[in-house]
């Protein structure tokens, strides 16, 4: 039993960072795709970072990485 309380523990302390800090990420990509449309609505919009969990130095980047990536024609500004 105290195996499982655990491993709750560490879970939810894994969830509190941003899921780039988890995964050691210094910039986001803008040719991730995969990754750039999980963090956009159906709308074409950005979550915020409440939405979204990253921390504000990622969320600054995914900024900047999605409006590259619009730029270039790689994501639509609206769906």
């Amino acid at each position: 039993m105290p195996k499982r309380e655990k491993k709750k523990r560490i879970r939810y302390a894994e969830q509190l960072k941003c899921r780039f800090c988890r995964a050691n990420v210094g910039e986001v990509d803008y040719k991730d795709m995969n990754t750039l449309q999980k963090l956009l609505t159906s709308q074409g919009r950005m979550f915020s970072r409440k939405r979204s969990g990253n921390c504000s130095k990622h969320q600054r980047s995914m900024k900047k990485a999605i409006k590259v990536a619009r730029f270039l024609g790689l994501l639509p500004y609206t769906a």
